[in-house]
């Protein structure tokens, strides 16, 4: 059996402000685009398609733009936590990092209602802190998905690992599941042009659906049960042509045989009984 994790970062505009730090009015106006054209694009496809994914939204993002951020909710999709203006963890002093943590979960409440409790999280930079993981399972989170130690096999996120010069030691597991990604499977730098090198952009829905179509290709005939997770930006996946081709995937993955459709929560719940607790 093959999971398929459809996952979609709703960064709207604080993309722009906090990763980029440019707020001029076209960048700003990519934000937008996201949240008044892709993300109507996405929801679309996905209902057509009759698949739940999940979508990482920043508080900025849900404060800005709650009538879309609950319409994500009331088609039945997940959200989890993307940081509080799209910020990355790294560099911040443990306290102000748990600060912005419990401070993106409480706007989120705001919108969604104080019922709402994440399960996942996602920075917004891939990247964490050597104090992220620590908090995550502190605040009861069931997952992560911002590291690459495997393609399409999840496991236990690691606290205390040692890294420098000398010597890398793994620390010691956490009961939060890994939900692995890859800059691979992800929109942004295929068709995004910034200026950072890493996304030099403008490849074709084509070229794309290729290296995608291979990688879901492989998992399902030589990984045995592996959850195959793409990552996509409702402003980037959301124009029409990408769209489409994103339409002709899922037709692809859902004519294999053996392959079903989840959210994160719903995989990393399933992997959670999978992973003898090591603690």
């Amino acid at each position: 059996m093959t999971t398929v994790c459809l996952t979609f970062d709703f960064d709207a505009v604080s993309l722009w402000i906090s990763s980029f730090r440019q707020t001029s009015a076209t960048p700003v106006s990519r934000g937008e685009y996201g949240a008044n054209v892709g993300l109507d694009r996405v929801l679309g496809l996905l209902r057509d398609k009759g698949v739940k994914a999940t979508f990482f939204v920043p508080a900025h993002t849900a404060a800005s733009f709650p009538d879309q951020t609950g319409r994500i909710v009331a088609e039945g999709h997940e959200i989890g936590v993307h940081g509080y203006c799209h910020e990355s963890p790294t560099g911040l002093e443990p306290a102000e990092e748990a600060r912005l943590l419990d401070a993106a979960v409480a706007r989120l409440q705001g919108v969604l209602g104080a019922g709402f409790q994440p399960a996942g999280y996602r920075s917004p930079a891939w990247d964490l802190s050597s104090n992220s993981v620590a908090l995550l399972a502190d605040r009861g989170f069931l997952y992560d998905s911002s590291m690459m130690a495997d393609d399409f096999t999840p496991y236990r996120a690691r606290i205390g690992d040692r890294v420098d010069e000398e010597l890398f030691v793994p620390g010691t597991h956490s009961p939060l599941i890994e939900m692995p990604v890859a800059w691979e499977l992800d929109d942004f730098p295929y068709f995004t042009f910034t200026n950072r090198p890493l996304f030099g952009g403008m490849h074709t829905p084509e070229h794309v659906y290729t290296c995608w179509k291979g990688e879901f290709d492989y998992c399902h005939q030589h990984v045995a049960e592996g959850v195959f997770t793409l990552t996509m930006h409702p402003q980037v996946i959301g124009r029409g042509p990408r769209i489409e081709m994103l339409s002709r995937l899922i037709d692809h993955m859902q004519a294999r045989p053996d392959v079903t459709f989840r959210t994160l929560e719903a995989e990393a719940r399933r992997q959670s009984l999978k992973l003898a607790s090591p603690l």
